[in-house]
């Protein structure tokens, strides 16, 4: 019969710390060869995150759910106005989501604003007057005319496979810039068409998977992290428990070896304990003025939900949190207007116009904006050519659609890229999905190619084998 004699087995100075003195000695010195670490990294450039010289340090996403229109909104189209109720000249696409008809002239009128002179519809006048610091990104195009599809292709660049979300590589790449707060937060996430998977790590470690506040189908006043609170125990209880859980852990870590579930629960158990007095910091919004509360429009009922999610956005942003996503949707496909286009759109735009506009003019007053990539839009736009009984309504249009990029290192007052006459086709200076991922990784200082992990075998990244970065929108 084989025993293990304790007693004489050897024992590592680590394994010394970690027993002797209830492992505070080992605790001193994990901190201790983390801040030299850390110290390394910040004097030897190869340690660094950067592949280049990053121009942004965040990303806040507003995602508008459902495809809102470019041809009412940022793409005008005066040739659209002119032949309305005629026949498109050119073949539709051959995958259509639904049967469509003919050309269907935008409801809105359109006026030119700021030293740029870009033209904005009367849906966003609030909008508008941000024109200047816009970067509108006119020929975007994707592969999918479904919401579930097109969703998963902009959030994880792949519209059919398991995939890690846009926010979790940023976290991945770069990391939180504070230790309290997680890397990645999404406030309000729909979910539906894709759901969790829009915001997880998929084969990346746990940790780098986006924190839901809230959902779309509920008021952003209830948008808080679960259990933030104790009130069973104290702080400096649950600071033992979770010393003692985290040994536990450890000491099964180093029997088994590298178990990145493990590691990653390890490190979400600590996060978590620190979140609690970190979090609701963050989300208090008593100690902002009068001022600002009105500039969002959170004392208007219609703007008081989504101006919520977008000042608790800028307040994630100067506290360090590296990827924001605020979402515009709610229990219906909000943006999808295949009938009731005039009315579906101008409500959804009064909810949004105003709060976007503010975090526009907050991140600037605050110096954010410079080094903050606002990005906007929704899984595809809307066909030039009308559906519905009643032709006011438009189809998903994933051939040539609109998005924009504000601050982080863009051109203000530019559009980039054109579709067709109409709005139907992306025809000049192309950006695929993955091209704006290539584009945006590449302002925050992240090469798409060389952002990769292993996995099953091979190298992932966002862009999967393709993307392009469109180095003419940036300053």
């Amino acid at each position: 019969m084989s025993y293990i004699d304790h007693m004489n087995t050897p024992c590592n100075r680590r394994s010394m710390l970690r027993k002797s003195a209830t492992g505070f000695g080992y605790l001193a010195l994990s901190a201790m060869l983390q801040q030299e670490q850390a110290t390394a990294a910040s004097q030897n450039p190869t340690e660094s995150p950067f592949h280049t010289t990053p121009h942004a340090k965040r990303v806040i996403f507003l995602f508008m759910k459902g495809g809102p229109s470019h041809v009412d909104t940022f793409d005008y189209k005066p040739q659209l106005q002119k032949d309305d109720g005629k026949a498109v000249p050119f073949d539709k696409p051959r995958v259509q989501f639904h049967a469509t008809g003919d050309l269907l002239a935008s409801p809105w009128k359109f006026q030119q604003y700021g030293e740029s002179g870009i033209h904005v519809s009367e849906l966003f006048p609030h909008l508008a007057k941000h024109v200047d610091d816009i970067c509108f990104l006119n020929s975007l195009h994707g592969t999918n005319p479904a919401h579930g599809g097109a969703a998963l292709k902009l959030h994880t660049g792949s519209d059919n496979f398991i995939r890690p979300s846009m926010g979790a590589w940023v976290n991945y790449g770069l990391g939180s810039e504070n230790n309290n707060l997680p890397g990645f937060i999404t406030i309000c996430p729909t979910l539906a068409h894709g759901g969790v998977k829009n915001w997880g790590s998929a084969f990346l470690p746990a940790q780098y998977q986006g924190i839901p506040l809230g959902v779309a189908s509920q008021p952003s006043t209830k948008a808080q992290v679960k259990y933030i609170d104790n009130p069973k125990w104290s702080a400096p209880v649950q600071e033992l428990q979770l010393k003692l859980l985290s040994d536990m852990n450890r000491q099964h870590l180093e029997s088994v070896g590298s178990e990145s579930a493990l590691e990653a629960r390890i490190q979400s158990y600590e996060l978590a304990f620190r979140m609690q007095s970190e979090m609701p910091l963050a989300q208090d919004l008593s100690e902002e003025t009068a001022a600002t509360l009105d500039m969002y429009g959170l004392n208007n009922e219609i703007t008081e939900d989504f101006g919520r999610q977008c000042l608790l956005a800028r307040r994630f942003a100067e506290r360090g949190v590296r990827f924001i996503q605020v979402t515009h949707s709610d229990n219906y496909v909000q943006w999808d207007q295949h009938d009731g286009l005039k009315v579906g759109h101008e409500k959804n735009s009064a909810k949004v116009d105003q709060p976007i506009a503010a975090l526009l003019t907050d991140l600037k007053q605050r110096g954010l904006l410079d080094d903050t990539l606002v990005l906007w839009g929704g899984e595809f736009g809307r066909t030039p050519v009308c559906e519905g009984k009643g032709r006011d309504g438009r189809d998903h249009n994933p051939e040539g659609f609109t998005m924009w990029m504000a601050g982080g290192g863009v051109k203000g007052g530019l559009q980039y890229g054109a579709t067709d006459e109409y709005g139907y086709y992306a025809i000049e200076n192309k950006m695929h999905v993955h091209d704006m991922h290539a584009t945006m990784l590449y302002l925050l200082g992240l090469h798409h190619e060389q952002l990769t992990y292993r996995h099953a075998g091979r190298d992932f990244r966002l862009t999967d084998v393709h993307g392009k970065v469109h180095k003419e929108i940036i300053a």
